[in-house]
């Protein structure tokens, strides 16, 4: 059986490095870290994110400056919003809960974000300073998934990765990623021919596809490591994009759903912001191997 790669374990030990660090500067700050998660609209699966996110900044210390604005709000207003958390002191990251309501366009408000107050790591510039290997906040998903490679030892110079999704979301940032590691990567996505002939070939792969049960058996060679990043509600309950029941006897270790990279992209968007406002303040926030 493969080893479980535990994101809600590792996620907790992360939050008590967080609060720690927190804590320990504080006093020199005079504030705590500020977070804003700007949700519009009333979808019910991002009502459930953004509450976990919200408790989430509870129990390290971080403070939630965000708002929830009704699913008519004018492109203008939702701008004005995100341009009032940019200029706002106590305001260290800034989140745009995706996705949004029918008529507003999520390029623009997403542009409109300081960088430096990209808690998502989504903006252009900061997928920019990814790809020229710059210091900036990194797309919480993939440094979540390189966070916890890392935790268990999982060697990636000299290793083929293969990811599955080419997403801005978490495709393109996780191959980065894994190529700033020194492996060598490939990309697959739905018009690849022959899937399973490329990821047979992956010592590590990365399952981004956004389409339920996609990988089984035949797509995966015995000794890898498989991280599933989907997450599907189905009628039989939750699943990710790999057939666990299949993939987990093969596999060397593989990341469970739920509980594996979940919990890591809610902690990475914390990580983000303390980073943000350590930078902020000059001060050191020895999370560096966290930053991918």
């Amino acid at each position: 059986m493969a080893i479980r790669l535990d994101g809600k374990q590792l996620a907790a030990e992360l939050e008590a490095r967080l609060r720690s660090c927190i804590a320990a500067r504080l006093p020199t700050v005079g504030r705590a870290p500020g977070l804003a998660v700007l949700r519009v609209g009333d979808d019910p699966a991002s009502g459930v994110y953004v509450a976990n996110k919200e408790k989430a900044c509870a129990r390290v210390g971080i403070t939630s400056l965000g708002s929830h604005l009704p699913a008519e709000t004018s492109p203008a207003a939702v701008l004005a919003a995100i341009r009032d958390l940019n200029a706002d002191p106590a305001c260290d990251g800034i989140l745009l809960q995706l996705p949004l309501p029918a008529g507003l366009e999520e390029g623009p408000l997403l542009a409109a974000i300081d960088p430096d107050k990209d808690a998502d790591g989504l903006h252009t510039l900061n997928l920019g300073r990814l790809l020229k290997g710059e210091p900036g906040p990194r797309s919480c998903t993939p440094a979540g998934v390189m966070a916890l490679l890392a935790r268990h030892g999982v060697e990636l110079s000299g290793r083929r990765a293969v990811v599955v999704g080419r997403s801005i979301l978490v495709g393109q940032p996780m191959a980065l990623m894994l190529q700033a590691a020194d492996a060598t990567v490939s990309v697959a996505h739905s018009r690849t021919a022959d899937l399973a002939s490329l990821t047979r070939s992956a010592d590590v792969l990365v399952v981004a596809a956004g389409r339920p049960r996609l990988i089984g058996a035949a797509h995966v060679k015995a000794g890898a490591v498989v991280v599933d990043v989907g997450i599907h509600r189905t009628e039989t309950g939750l699943c990710g994009d790999v057939r666990q029941e299949e993939v987990d006897p093969l596999a060397a270790a593989i990341s469970p759903v739920p509980g594996g990279v979940g919990p890591m992209t809610v902690t990475m968007l914390l990580v983000n912001t303390v980073v943000a406002w350590c930078n902020r303040h000059g001060l050191a926030h020895g999370l560096d191997d966290l930053i991918p």
